[in-house]
């Protein structure tokens, strides 16, 4: 059975079920629940009614959920990247342990409901006869990046709770220079709630000077200061980048894309094309339409074209000994500020 999340964390206050498969790439939430039924299931004694299992030892599944708990009702057994949902591209069939897993929950799902909890956790999965016999027996919970909308209400409960002020305008901020990662947001804004103390306001101006940036907003602001001309500023944003030890070669990555992604913006506006499929966008980034929008107007098609080579053209001299990475990304700038 598919259920969304807020119900599945009130679901298991109430009582727990005997088999969980929770995937997605939002792991902060899903350690969330996986606590909250560790919690729910009570003294947890690992190897007697607590197991831990994962690829390495995942063909010892079935025989500890048969093995006994010994002086205890039931056992919890967690099952983390294990391989079960995987799917193997030189076969068309699932695979032994598939097979074997999938039957065994099929034909003993009463002995696993009186005395096993099973939860499976994956990032991704395909959805075979594991996942089949799971959806009909257990509880299936897809949990995936929330959206900007879902991220500031989060924070805005947060702050609620420890009685700190934050508009909607600077929690959105927030999470534009901070991403999408909940774990990295509530780290930032619990950071910014001591600053400012109960009953304090969160400002922008605390973000700038607290905050740890994502690599993809520091972009934002490096292409913001190259095409207003402002060489010092960008360069600035660049050492700090090279003072928070990111690697020249990710820079250089990064700065790419970015560049590849506004040049394709250009392209869709004028060929009147969908942006967000354009530049590939994922639904939780739709919010980053505007800032690409925007920087696609600074430049000339020609002017982004010649950027993209002169970055392509680095990585190949880089590589072949010729020119420093980091003076060629100064160069780079330096010559697209003037």
């Amino acid at each position: 059975m598919n259920i969304n999340y807020d119900f599945l964390d009130k679901d298991i206050s109430n009582g727990l079920k005997s088999i969980y498969l929770f995937y997605g790439t939002e792991q902060y939430l899903v350690d969330m629940l996986v606590n909250k039924i560790k919690k729910k299931f009570g003294e947890k004694v690992l190897g007697i009614n607590y197991i831990l299992i994962d690829e390495t030892n995942v063909d010892n599944l079935i025989s500890d959920i048969e093995m006994p708990a010994f002086g205890y009702d039931k056992k919890l057994i967690i099952v983390k990247n294990s391989g079960l949902f995987s799917k193997d591209g030189r076969r068309k069939n699932a695979t032994p342990i598939q097979e074997k897993v999938s039957n065994f929950i099929k034909n003993n799902i009463n002995m696993i409901n009186n005395s096993v909890i099973l939860v499976f956790i994956e990032l991704e999965i395909d959805k075979n006869i594991v996942y089949d016999e799971i959806d009909k027996n257990g509880i299936v919970c897809q949990i995936n990046r929330l959206t900007p909308i879902q991220l500031v209400k989060k924070l805005k409960q947060i702050c609620n709770l420890y009685k700190v002020n934050a508009d909607e305008t600077t929690l959105n901020y927030l999470v534009e220079v901070v991403g999408l990662n909940l774990q990295n947001l509530i780290n930032e804004i619990r950071k910014l709630i001591e600053y400012v103390g109960e009953g304090g306001k969160i400002t922008v101006e605390d973000i700038n000077n607290l905050s740890i940036k994502q690599m993809e907003s520091v972009i934002f602001e490096l292409t913001d200061n190259l095409a207003t001309r402002k060489i010092e500023k960008a360069l600035e944003v660049y050492d700090n980048l090279i003072y928070q030890k990111e690697p020249p070669q990710k820079i250089l990555i990064t700065l790419y894309n970015h560049f590849k992604k506004i040049y394709l913006c250009s392209i869709a506006i004028k060929l009147k094309k969908d942006i967000i499929n354009s530049i590939g966008l994922k639904p939780n980034q739709t919010f980053l339409v505007t800032k690409y929008k925007k920087q696609s107007s600074y430049f000339k098609t020609e002017e982004l074209k010649q950027i993209i080579k002169s970055l392509v053209d680095l990585d190949y001299n880089y590589k072949k000994g010729k020119i420093d990475l980091d003076i060629g990304l100064r160069s780079i700038l330096c010559a697209n500020c003037n």
